[in-house]
C-alpha cells in the first residue's frame, strides 16, 4: 500500500470501531436516553472523519462546474439521510463507500504494477569514458552517438549500443518477458533497458537516448491510457448522461409523492436516498477501465506491449492472421541445408563441393555467399573439418559477378563457376538439375560439373507450434504473404501448417492483398498482420491490428505497429489473443452484472421495498465484486 492508502485504511478502521460501538449503543437503547442534538453530534464526528475528503471533492467539483459525479451523489445521499435522522445509515453509506474506494485504489495499483515494472527499465545514469580513459557518471540524455560507455555488472544499459570490448550475459526480462539471459560479445548490439549480468562491457553508442528503444517504449506506455476502447468510451458517455438523469429522478422521487399526498416526506426522502446511492456508477466507471488495464498489464508481463485498450479490443476480434515470411516465420538467416555431389567424378565428396563453393563466394558479402562460407568454416558437414579460407588459392583479379547468373573466378588455377542453371547453360556445362524449395547454387570446376549447394531460410523453431496455438485460440484463417518463390514459400507454409500461401509479391502487392482480405471481413471480425516492422510498416498500419515481430530495437516496429512483441517468439500472438478475449469477457460480465443489480435495487427502492443497507450493497458491494472480477484479467498462465 502507498502512504495515502495506509492513511485511508487507518481512518476506516478507526471509524469502523466507532460505528460498531454506536450501533450497539443504538440497538440497546442507550442513545435513546440522550438529547437528539447530542446524538447527531456524536454521529457527526465519525461521519466527518471518514467523509470529509468526499465532501471536499464534491464542493471543489461543483465550483468547477463538474456537479454530477460519485462524490456529489454520496454527499447528497448522506446529507439527506442525516436530515431525516437516519444517522447510522448515513455513516454506513460513507464508511462503506470509502472501503470500496480503498479497495479500488489497491486494485488499480496492482493492475498498474505490471506496467510500472516496464517503466522501471529507464536507466538513471550512464558511465561515459572520455578520450583519456576517465569514467564519469552522466545523465543518459547527455550521451551522444559515437560515445564510449562502460557498463558494469548489474547496471542497466542506458542507450542502444554496440559492444566493442568484453563479454557478458544480458537480462532482457523487463523488455521481452524472457527469463533466460542472452549472451553478447564484441560486435553485437545491446538494447537500452536491459540489465548487464556479471561481465563488464564497453559499448559504442548507436542512438541518442530519445531515439533509443527504452525511450520509445516508455513514451508508448505513458500514452497507452489515452487510446480508449469503444466500450470504455461508451461507459464514459453513459456515466456523463446517466448521473444527471438519476439525480433529477431522485429529486422528483423525494418531492412529487409528498406533494401529491402519496407518501410522508420522511419515507419519500429515504427512497430518494436509496435511489441516489444505488445509482452511483462507480462499478462501471472503475471496473471497465480496470479490466482493460489488467489485460494490458498481463500482456506486458509476457513481453508484449499493447499500445492501448482500443487495440486490445480489436485483438479480441481477430479471426484472420496474415504473416510476412522472412524474419517472422523464418529467421531470415540463410543456411546450407543440403549438398549434392556429382558421383561420376572420382574422389568428389560433399566436403569438396562445399569447399570450392566457399572459395568461390569468399569475396562476396551476399547473405547466401556468407552462409556457404560459414558452413565451410564451421565444419557443418561430416566429411568437412573446421577450416579457414586461404585467399592465396583464389585469383581475385579474375573474380567477377555475372548479373542474374552467378560468380566466375579462378581457384587453384582452374575456372570456377558458381550460380544458377542459366550460368551452367550459358557456359555449356552439362549438369544435373536439382528440384528444391531452397536456393540452388550449382558448382563447376575446370569445365566439370561438381555438384550443388542448397541454401534455405531457416524456419523458426516455434513457428509450427505458434500456428497450432493460434488455431486453438479461435483464429479461423492463417495466411502467409511473401516475395519469395512459390515453391520455397509453399514448402515453409506446408511445414508449419499455414492455411494459405501467397508468394512472389512486391512490397506494394502486400498492401493490396491485405486490402482485399479486409474487404471480405464483417464488422465482428478483425485482421491482424504480423511483420518484422522494418519493411512491413505500410501493411502493419493498414491492418486492423498490426503486430510487430522480432522488433527488439526496431524503430519502424514500435512506430507502425499496434502491438509490439518485444522478442521474436511468435507463439505469444496466441497468448495476446487469449488475454484480449478474456479481458473483453470480464468487461462484459461487469457491465451486465452491475446494470442488472442496480436496476433491480433502483426499482425496489423507488417502490419502498428495500433498505438503505441493500442500497450500500448495490453501490459498494457491486463495485467490489466488479473490481475483483476485473483483477482476473491480470492473471494469465
Amino acid at each position: 500500500m502507498t502512504k495515502k492508502q495506509k492513511k485511508t485504511r487507518n481512518r476506516i478502521i478507526a471509524v469502523l470501531v466507532m460505528f460498531l460501538t454506536l450501533l450497539i449503543l443504538d440497538k440497546t437503547g442507550v442513545l435513546d436516553l440522550l438529547p437528539k442534538l447530542l446524538v447527531f453530534a456524536i454521529y457527526l464526528v465519525p461521519y466527518i472523519i471518514i467523509g470529509y475528503d468526499v465532501i471536499k471533492k464534491a464542493a471543489i467539483n461543483i465550483t468547477h462546474g463538474q456537479v454530477f459525479d460519485e462524490n456529489f451523489l454520496m454527499m447528497v445521499a448522506t446529507f439527506a439521510a442525516l436530515g431525516i435522522q437516519e444517522y447510522s445509515e448515513a455513516l454506513a453509506v460513507m464508511l462503506f463507500y470509502q472501503i470500496g474506494e480503498l479497495f479500488q485504489s489497491v486494485a488499480v495499483g496492482k493492475s498498474r504494477q505490471s506496467i510500472t515494472e516496464l517503466m522501471s527499465i529507464a536507466p538513471e545514469s550512464a558511465n561515459l569514458i572520455d578520450a583519456d580513459g576517465n569514467v564519469s557518471e552522466v545523465d543518459p540524455e547527455e550521451v551522444s552517438v559515437g560515445d564510449i560507455l562502460l557498463i558494469r555488472a548489474g547496471e542497466k544499459i542506458p542507450v542502444d549500443a554496440t559492444v566493442i570490448e568484453g563479454e557478458s550475459f544480458i537480462d532482457t526480462a523487463a523488455l521481452t518477458g524472457e527469463s533466460v539471459p542472452r549472451k553478447v560479445s564484441c560486435g553485437e548490439s545491446v538494447i537500452s533497458g536491459c540489465v548487464n549480468g556479471e561481465g563488464i562491457l564497453k559499448v559504442r553508442v548507436e542512438k541518442a537516448y530519445e531515439d533509443s528503444t527504452v525511450s520509445k517504449i516508455l513514451e508508448l506506455v505513458e500514452n497507452a491510457s489515452n487510446k480508449k476502447s469503444r466500450m470504455e468510451n461508451f461507459i464514459t458517455r453513459f456515466a456523463r448522461y446517466y448521473t444527471p438523469v438519476v439525480t433529477i429522478g431522485a429529486l422528483l422521487l423525494a418531492i412529487i409523492p409528498p406533494i401529491l399526498g402519496m407518501l410522508p416526506w420522511t419515507d419519500s426522502i429515504r427512497r430518494a436516498c436509496i435511489f441516489l446511492i444505488v445509482s452511483c456508477p462507480c462499478a462501471l466507471v472503475i471496473s471497465v477501465p480496470l479490466g482493460f488495464f489488467g489485460g494490458i498489464g498481463a500482456s506486458s508481463r509476457i513481453g508484449v506491449l499493447v499500445k492501448g485498450s482500443n487495440y486490445l479490443e480489436s485483438v479480441s476480434k481477430v479471426n484472420t492472421v496474415v504473416f510476412d515470411k522472412t524474419g517472422t516465420l523464418t529467421k531470415g538467416e540463410f543456411k546450407v541445408t543440403q549438398i549434392i555431389e556429382n558421383a561420376d567424378i572420382s574422389g568428389n565428396t560433399k566436403g569438396k563441393v562445399l569447399e570450392i563453393a566457399a572459395y568461390g563466394e569468399a569475396l562476396s558479402n551476399h547473405p547466401i555467399a556468407r552462409s556457404i562460407v560459414s558452413a565451410y568454416e564451421s565444419g557443418s558437414f561430416s566429411d568437412n573439418e573446421h577450416k579457414e579460407i586461404d585467399n592465396t588459392r583464389i585469383d581475385e583479379t579474375s573474380s567477377k559477378e555475372i548479373a542474374g547468373h552467378g560468380i566466375a573466378t579462378v581457384y587453384d588455377g582452374k575456372e570456377l563457376l558458381l550460380g544458377n542453371s542459366k550460368l551452367m547453360e550459358s557456359k555449356g556445362i552439362s549438369y544435373n538439375a536439382v528440384d528444391s524449395a531452397g536456393t540452388v547454387v550449382y558448382a563447376s570446376l575446370g569445365g566439370e560439373y561438381m555438384g550443388a549447394v542448397i541454401i534455405s531460410d531457416v524456419i523458426k523453431e516455434s513457428a509450427k507450434e505458434a500456428i497450432c496455438l493460434l488455431k486453438n485460440s479461435g483464429v479461423k484463417n492463417t495466411i502467409m504473404l511473401t516475395g519469395d518463390r512459390q515453391k520455397a514459400a509453399k514448402a515453409v507454409g506446408d511445414e508449419i501448417g499455414i492455411d494459405q500461401v501467397i508468394a512472389e509479391l512486391l512490397p506494394a502487392d502486400k498492401v493490396s492483398r491485405v486490402e482485399n482480405l479486409l474487404s471480405s471481413l464483417d464488422n465482428d471480425n478483425k485482421l491482424a498482420f504480423v511483420g518484422d516492422g522494418i519493411n512491413d510498416a505500410p501493411v502493419l498500419m493498414r491492418a486492423d491490428v498490426g503486430i510487430a515481430m522480432g522488433s527488439l530495437g526496431s524503430d519502424a516496429a514500435i512506430e507502425a505497429a499496434d502491438v509490439v512483441i518485444m522478442d521474436d517468439d511468435i507463439s505469444k500472438i496466441a497468448s495476446v489473443i487469449r488475454i484480449a478475449r478474456k479481458t473483453m469477457r470480464i468487461v462484459k460480465e461487469n457491465i451486465i452484472f452491475a446494470l442488472a443489480v442496480k436496476l433491480i435495487i433502483l426499482v425496489l427502492g423507488a417502490l419502498g421495498l428495500t433498505t438503505m443497507w441493500l442500497a450500500v450493497f448495490g453501490d459498494v458491494g457491486v463495485a467490489v465484486i466488479a473490481i475483483l472480477n476485473s483483477m482476473r484479467a491480470l492473471k494469465y498462465k
